[in-house]
This record gives C-alpha cells, sequence and structure tokens, in this order.
C-alpha cells in the first residue's frame, strides 16, 4: 500500500480534497501547486509558477492550470475543477477520480464510464518545465482528448482580470504554440509529443474565486484568459506528454525527459523520505552576479518555504544543519556555507551584498551561523570544521566584541544588547501599523545563549589548534557572560525572562529560553535547566511543537485565522512552531537522555500525521496552539522540516548509546 495514497471518498469530498495541497517545485525557484483535485485556492497556486527577474523579485504564475476533456461518441467529459463566485464549482471534474497517489509522481486515475486515465506530473529539475503524462489506461471505443489552457501571466502577489491589453497572438510551434499575454514576460510554450490541432477559440474565464485568499481577508477573484483548446485522438495504451516552459521544448525527447525526471524521484513511502524530499524542494540554484551560464561555481542557497518566502539569512543557518546533515548531504551544508559566507563578510565589512540572502543585517545572525558551523564539526570533525570555517568563526567574534554590527552591542557585563523597540530583530518578527507586535529589545534571551555557546565552541577549537591564549580570552569572555546571564534572566519562578531592557523585564513564558538549555554549550546549571524544560513542557509543547506564548500569559492569541492584521497579532502570541519543537526535544535528550527516548518518539507521531493533511509530504510554517492545531501561513517550511529531521538524527544517536 502506497504511504501517499488517497481513495476516491477523500478526493470527491472537496472539504477534504481542498484542504489538501501539493508542491512541486525545481532549483532555480520555480514552482507547481494546487490542491489534490487541482482546483486552485490560493492566488500562489499555478500549474507553472516562475521567477521573472526582469520584472521584479516576486515568481509569476504564467500557467494557471491545465483542463482536460475526455470526448466519446461525441459527449464531453470535462476533468477540470475551478471555483467561482457564489461558492458554485465547475465543472466538477473530481467526481471522476478514482485514486490519487503522490508516493513517487503524483498520479491521478480519472474513470469516465469505460474510459480510465491517468495522469501523472512532474517539474523538471533544472528547467522552468512542467510535465504532464496522461495514458490512457483502458478505453473501449474511439476516445479524444481535448486541453484548456488557463493563463494568468500575473505576479502572485496581484489578481489579473478581462483587459483589452493582453495579446491574444501566438504563434505555432512544433506540438503546440507559444504566446505572451504582456510585454516583459517571456514567452510560454504549450507543447504536446503528439501532433494535435489547436483550435484558436479565446475567451476569459470570470469570476474564478480562491478560497485560502478570502479566509485572509484579501480580495480572492479574477479573470483568467483561455486561448482555445488542443485536440487529439488517444489509443488505448497510448501515453501523451505536455509540456508548459519558458523554453521551447524539443517533442521528440518529452517521453524520454519525462522517464529520466521519474527515475531521479526516490519515493516517499515514509515520514523520513517525505522530509528528504521536502528538505531538496527548498534547494535553490542561481548564476553569480556577472555569469552568463550556470555552472559549478553557481550560488546555491536554502529557501526559507513555499509559497511566498525567499532565502533568509537566520533561516539558512538555523535550517541548514538539519536540511544536509541530518540527511547525509555535507556537500550541500558546504555549497549554501560557501555563498552565505560570501553574504556574512560583505556585511561585516560593509559591502553591498552580491548574494540573494535578505536580512542579513539581523544581530542574530552571525550568532546562528556559528550554530550552524558547530553542527558541522559534529557531523564533519574539528579539524575539518576548523580548516573549512576556522577563520570565519573567530571573525564573527571579533567583529561582534569590536562593536562593529549596527544592532549588536557588546556591554561591560558580558551580554549582547539590541534595540528591537521599533523594529523586530528576533525571530518573532510579526508587526501591525508599522512597529513590532512583540517588542524584544534589549537583552534578548535566544541571543545571549547563543553568545555563550559561541564563545564556548571558539574557545574550543582554538584549544584543539593548540592556540592557547585564545582559547583562554574567549573563556575568559564566557564566565563574564554566564554570571551576567544567570543574574539577568533566571527568575524565581524557575523560568528564563525573555528579554531584559533597562527597568522592563518582560515576564511571559516563551520558548525562546528552551535554547539556552538545548544549546551544546548552556550558562545554566542542571537544576536550572531542568526547571526551563520542565515550564515549557507544562504551558507550552503542544503535539506540533512549542507554543510562542503561554496560554497562562497575557495576549495569549493561539488561532491563526481572519484578516491580516488579526494573523498578525497571533503569528507569535501562541501559535505552535514545530521548529522550537525541535530544540525542546534536543534539550530533553540532552537532559534526560535514553528515558526520554518514547517521549520524543511519541512527539514525532504529531508531525507524521500532518504529512498527508495539508501540504502534501511536507509541514507547514506554523499551527494553532490550541487543539485540533490546524496547520497554517506557507504551505512548506524549511527550518521545520530541518528541525524534524536533525531530531531523528538525534532519536537515532540516543538510541545507540548504553
Amino acid at each position: 500500500m502506497s504511504y501517499l495514497r488517497f481513495e476516491k471518498a477523500v478526493m470527491t469530498n472537496l472539504e477534504e480534497s481542498l484542504r489538501r495541497e501539493l508542491l512541486r517545485t525545481n532549483r532555480s525557484g520555480a514552482y507547481s501547486a494546487s490542491t489534490l483535485v487541482d482546483c486552485n485556492t490560493r492566488k500562489y497556486h499555478g500549474l507553472l509558477v516562475v521567477p521573472i527577474p526582469e520584472i521584479d523579485d516576486d515568481n509569476h504564475v504564467l500557467l494557471s492550470s491545465l483542463d482536460c476533456t475526455v470526448v466519446q461518441h461525441g459527449a464531453e467529459f470535462n476533468l477540470g475543477l475551478h471555483k467561482y463566485q457564489g461558492n458554485n464549482y465547475s465543472p466538477k471534474g473530481h467526481k471522476y477520480i478514482r485514486e490519487f497517489d503522490a508516493s513517487k509522481v503524483p498520479t491521478t486515475i480519472y474513470r469516465v464510464g469505460g474510459v480510465v486515465l491517468r495522469k501523472e506530473v512532474i517539474f523538471q529539475h533544472y528547467e522552468d518545465r512542467i510535465l504532464i503524462r496522461y495514458t490512457l489506461d483502458d478505453a473501449h471505443s474511439a476516445t479524444t482528448l481535448r486541453f484548456r489552457p488557463f493563463l494568468a501571466f500575473r505576479s502572485v502577489r496581484q489578481f489579473t482580470h478581462e483587459n483589452m491589453v493582453a495579446s491574444r497572438e501566438y504563434t505555432p510551434i512544433d506540438g503546440g504554440i507559444k504566446t505572451c499575454m504582456y510585454q516583459g514576460y517571456p514567452y510560454l510554450h504549450m507543447q504536446f509529443s503528439k501532433k494535435n490541432e489547436f483550435i484558436f477559440q479565446p475567451d476569459w474565464y470570470r469570476g474564478i474565486e480562491y478560497p485560502k485568499e478570502q479566509e485572509r481577508g484579501y480580495a480572492s477573484n479574477e479573470d483568467l484568459y483561455v486561448p482555445g483548446y488542443f485536440e487529439m485522438p488517444i489509443r488505448k495504451g497510448e501515453s501523451i506528454i505536455f509540456a508548459a516552459s519558458t523554453s521551447q521544448s524539443k517533442t521528440s525527447t518529452l517521453k524520454k525527459l519525462f522517464q529520466e525526471e521519474v527515475d531521479e524521484r526516490v519515493p516517499r513511502d515514509n515520514f523520513y523520505h517525505c522530509l528528504v524530499t521536502a528538505a531538496h524542494q527548498f534547494h535553490n540554484r542561481q548564476m553569480r552576479p556577472g555569469s552568463q551560464q550556470h555552472s559549478e561555481d553557481d550560488d546555491r542557497y536554502l529557501l526559507a518555504g513555499y509559497p511566498w518566502f525567499k532565502a533568509r539569512a537566520r533561516d539558512t543557518f538555523i535550517a541548514l544543519p538539519g536540511l544536509t546533515l541530518s540527511i547525509e548531504e555535507q556537500d550541500y551544508f558546504e555549497l549554501v556555507m560557501k555563498t552565505a559566507e560570501r553574504g556574512l563578510r560583505e556585511f561585516m565589512d560593509g559591502k553591498p551584498l552580491t548574494v540573494k540572502i535578505y536580512e542579513m543585517e539581523q544581530p542574530d545572525v552571525p550568532l546562528w551561523a556559528i550554530w550552524a558551523v558547530q553542527q558541522y564539526a559534529k557531523h564533519a570533525g574539528r579539524d575539518k570544521a576548523f580548516e573549512m570555517y576556522g577563520q570565519l568563526v573567530r571573525d564573527i567574534v571579533t567583529f561582534i566584541e569590536s562593536g562593529n554590527h549596527p544592532n549588536l552591542r557588546l556591554d561591560p557585563n558580558g551580554l549582547l544588547y539590541s534595540n528591537g523597540r521599533e523594529k523586530a530583530v528576533t525571530w518573532m518578527n510579526s508587526t501591525a501599523n508599522g512597529r513590532p507586535v512583540v517588542p524584544r529589545s534589549g537583552y534578548i534571551v535566544e541571543f545571549n545563549a547563543l553568545w555563550y555557546n559561541a564563545l564556548r565552541f571558539c574557545a574550543s577549537l582554538a584549544t584543539n589548534q593548540n592556540d592557547p591564549e585564545a582559547a583562554q580570552h574567549l573563556e575568559e569572555m564566557a564566565a563574564k557572560t554566564k554570571l551576567s546571564f544567570v543574574d539577568t534572566f533566571v527568575n524565581e519562578y524557575g523560568y528564563l525572562l525573555d528579554y531584559v531592557d533597562g527597568n522592563m523585564m518582560d515576564w511571559s513564558v516563551r520558548p525562546n529560553q528552551i535554547f539556552a538549555v538545548a544549546l551544546d554549550y548552556s550558562p545554566l546549571t542542571q537544576q536550572q535547566m531542568k526547571s526551563v524544560v520542565d515550564i515549557c513542557t507544562r504551558e507550552l509543547l503542544t503535539p506540533k511543537g512549542l507554543r510562542s506564548l503561554s496560554p497562562k500569559s497575557g495576549g495569549y492569541n493561539p488561532m491563526y485565522v481572519g484578516p491580516q492584521t488579526q494573523r498578525d497579532y497571533a503569528y507569535h502570541q501562541g501559535t505552535a512552531w514545530p521548529w522550537l519543537g525541535g530544540f525542546y526535544m534536543e534539550a530533553c535528550l540532552k537532559l534526560y537522555k535514553r528515558t526520554r527516548l518514547s517521549f520524543v518518539e511519541r512527539q514525532m507521531v504529531g508531525y507524521e500525521d500532518e504529512i498527508d493533511y495539508h501540504a502534501i509530504g511536507t509541514i507547514s510554517e506554523l499551527f494553532d496552539g490550541n487543539p485540533p492545531f490546524h496547520g497554517r501561513g506557507a504551505m512548506s517550511f524549511a527550518m521545520n522540516v530541518a528541525e524534524i529531521l536533525r531530531t531523528m538524527r538525534l532519536l537515532e544517536k540516543y538510541s545507540y548509546q548504553k
């Protein structure tokens, strides 16, 4: 039985099938996404969504969907599905679905009378090209297929509507046509592996609606342009390949190309393999500035998530170990780190960034970079880590110690101070009316836990390289930080203050304190660490990770629903985050070792439950903090996938310890 297989009862029930989304990606940042029944419910959904840097920094929906119609004896059976205003669905092709299987290549099987049609969809790895294979598994009489492409040619953040500017012109090409609705866009090439007839029948399909945007309080309807339809006969047992791309395909090779892409895929036959595939979806490869073609010297990135996130500095360093080292892909760690290090050094040197990584200026970014190197040292060994990144780690510590960061000050007490009153500086970065919803400022608990950990790790590298003078200096700095950390953050109730800014002390119970336990070097005593874990267990733990705020704290708002402003106020005020759960479980294993193995394994079940419920085969950005803990936000989130993978690796490690 397939791991990701859905029966007819699920597929034909729109309440069940429309909440389940499917994501396909390539390495350029392009993607294809929709629901299991190919009914788009977000403005970000589309069959071919590509970045067009010549226009802006967003992705753009070129081909929204492709409706397939089965024609027999003059009767038409349209397999498509669109939602229109007034809760109307048409043409209700989902009722013909017999089953859906996403274990290797997403496959939908339709049954229309005696016709059984199989549809398999795949995204080419290194080209902006979606490929669909239609196979007629069974038919008792002559069968014709008809395909109507729905075109958008718009940013994922906008909508298109019927207008007189859109070009209706098209050019016949081998196996199909190419067309471009607006100046500045690339041509969309739509081709088939089999000779076909294109009937030019231009029309706008008006009032298509996206319920996910309605839920989020946004505008939610648009018009899509259909230039006409392709038509061709198909025999029993025959396969036809459709390709949509920003470049022309060689139709004679489409069948071979499709099969080559299939052969590269790893079956998603268990939880781990699903996460590995999800990890690869965040890979992004781009030419270095000034390059004219792709090469081994290309920049490598990790996208923070789909469908709307770019590469962000903090997310990159937090997600990097889990998405690479935890699945034995040290080489990709090094490739991403090579690009990210260049960006870090450009920032520290005050130079313009040549890398496409956002938010490099955030004050905790260099601290997370050191943490990522620390994980690399565990995997590859300290000597290798020093050889690759020893100088970078020392330079970061010197950069911070010298006071060169614009918003990270090392005070005489050994603690780091950052101003976050007017602009969010931590991962809790939601804003409302131009100001942080959670204005974490001053001595921030995880910044200083990371700083202590960085100093001790850097000292250990210096010791390893026989540099006793540097090691002594770093240990002395760490000792001062440790004393001040305990004095500043540990309170009489046994947990850590979230931040302290002069006389302002935030007593909210938040998950950021868990880093002071989970990191390899902790400024806390064993008893203090256990106390922190205990309160996180009692007040923050959910089956989907740690809550961003305790229900007992003021302002608790666990449901991430409603218009944008309402969601902004809930984003870090009680919602649950799986990536925080990763550090929590690391803290548990660090303190209690094998005695907590079964507990952590039970926690992992809560994540596996999500693998076939929201975005198939991956983990959503965040979850409601109250039952039933619905997945919310982005379809797929890099830090969540990474930390679950890293936890699985930790479980394996502790399972073999005596």
